[in-house]
């Protein structure tokens, strides 16, 4: 039973339950990385509306060194939602149980790496901020594209804006006053997507406090258990597809 339930987190074969369960868990790892990051670098990594809004602010001021900066992080941002899209491609086309477990092992071995060596790469400490955003936005976007292709765009899980702007929508139509209304035109909140909406946002608070915590008092290697989360996701389909090849 618990190597079904682990995996039924990335295996091919779709639900809405398993996406949300999945969406839950990669949220609590993005904002656990996020807060962390800012801890690491003081600036947030999973969200591109902030980035784009600096480097449009930079390019105006002639802030050069700026303006590379946030373009590289965009990039990065860019280049991970690539990356995850032609994993996912690459396993479909092979009809791999791992083509969606493929981005999390990935996501997890360099958030491992970087658990590892980031304490010795921060002496460079000019490099070390570029690079590291860079990571980190790289990885928010190889995660967020992975779970907006599995759930087809209906969770994602590293920024919190449409969530709450959702949550905002829902909860309008909850208190909307509905006297006078007939009962084809009465407005009606989904109170199932507002649980949902609702666990999302919650996953991506507790991560974020969880991995503020964490980098507080154990520094970069507050990431490893983040890694292991996404690996214990994403190991069993990967071994399917081990077996089945030896077979």
């Amino acid at each position: 039973m618990p190597i079904n339930y682990l995996r039924g987190f990335t295996k091919p074969e779709r639900s809405d339950a398993a996406n949300l369960r999945l969406g839950r868990s990669l949220a609590f790892v993005a904002g656990a990385a996020n807060a962390g990051g800012f801890l690491a670098v003081g600036q947030y990594t999973s969200h591109m509306s902030g980035i784009v809004s600096s480097l449009a602010d930079n390019l105006a001021l002639g802030e050069i060194n700026a303006v590379v900066a946030g373009l590289s992080a965009l990039l990065s941002f860019l280049f991970g939602a690539a990356t995850s899209a032609i994993l996912i491609n690459w396993g479909r086309r092979r009809q791999l149980h791992s083509l969606y477990a493929m981005p999390l092992m990935l996501e997890a071995t360099l958030l491992l790496c970087f658990g590892l060596l980031g304490t010795h790469l921060e002496t460079h400490r000019v490099l070390f901020v570029l690079a590291t955003v860079c990571l980190l936005c790289y990885v928010m976007g190889l995660q967020n594209a992975m779970i907006t292709k599995i759930s087809k765009a209906e969770i994602r899980t590293t920024h919190v804006t449409g969530l709450v702007t959702d949550i905002g929508i829902e909860l309008g139509k909850f208190f909307y006053w509905n006297v006078g209304a007939t009962s084809g035109s009465a407005v009606r909140a989904d109170r199932q997507k507002l649980r949902i909406l609702g666990s999302l946002l919650l996953s991506f608070l507790a991560g974020g406090l969880t991995g503020a915590v964490g980098f507080k008092h154990l520094g970069f290697i507050a990431t490893i258990p983040l890694a292991l989360v996404l690996l214990t996701l994403a190991a069993v389909p990967v071994v399917d597809d081990m077996l089945t090849q030896r077979r």
